[in-house]
């Protein structure tokens, strides 16, 4: 039903979104300890940076990624990407619409973040190859902001054709619930971010959803 992102994200059904001021301990070392668990990819996304601060520190993922063979996806900044020779890049849908057919065509792997049924298709129309869809569940990175719900996950997997990964307050306990609703996987930011042990946390992730099938 659904196209494969690359071939290089077979490991798991999890995308790792990074949060540095999550991270309890050194970030570079909680990325290599989350590189080496094999995630789905993982998305570098530290907005709070200036590109130049960013593209820095994504050479340094992406090194760290690469030692692993996990995928790193770039975020926000288009032009660092194409600096850092990276071919995998996520967006705001208000970044994706800026750019041109060709910036677009120029990255394999093209995802973004999508907050309404009208965004996915929007998103699919300009080509990505996997989107974003959120947030699903009450989180705390959305305080006092409800979830939408897996209504409305279901309602967005159903009418794309592309591979859609909900976020927000995603865990073990209700992926089962999120892949019933036709997502592909899931996102996760807090969870990895924090975890002493990145291998046993996927681990349950795929535990519960190898009880789907």
């Amino acid at each position: 039903m659904y196209k494969k992102v690359n071939t290089d994200m077979e490991q798991s059904d999890i995308l790792c979104i990074t949060n540095r001021r999550l991270c309890g301990t050194d970030f570079l070392a909680q990325v290599e300890k989350i590189a080496g668990a094999h995630p789905k990819a993982m998305i570098l996304r530290e907005k709070d940076l200036s590109e130049q601060e960013y593209e820095s520190l994504g050479a340094e993922v992406i090194k760290i990624c690469r030692k692993y063979n996990t995928s790193c996806i770039l975020h926000s900044y288009p032009q660092a990407a194409g600096r850092l020779e990276c071919k995998n890049l996520h967006l705001p849908l208000s970044v994706l619409e800026q750019m041109t057919v060709k910036e677009r065509k120029g990255f394999s792997v093209l995802g973004a973040s999508c907050h309404s049924l009208e965004d996915a298709l929007v998103a699919q129309k300009l080509g990505c190859t996997y989107i974003t869809v959120g947030h699903i569940f009450d989180t705390d990175c959305k305080a006092g902001i409800p979830g939408r719900g897996l209504d409305f996950l279901k309602e967005i997997c159903s009418k794309v054709k592309i591979p859609v990964y909900a976020i927000g307050g995603i865990t073990p306990e209700n992926i089962k619930k999120v892949k019933e609703a036709g997502a592909f996987g899931a996102c996760v930011m807090s969870g990895l971010m924090k975890t002493a042990d990145p291998v046993k946390y996927l681990e349950a992730f795929k535990e519960r959803e190898n009880e789907i099938q």
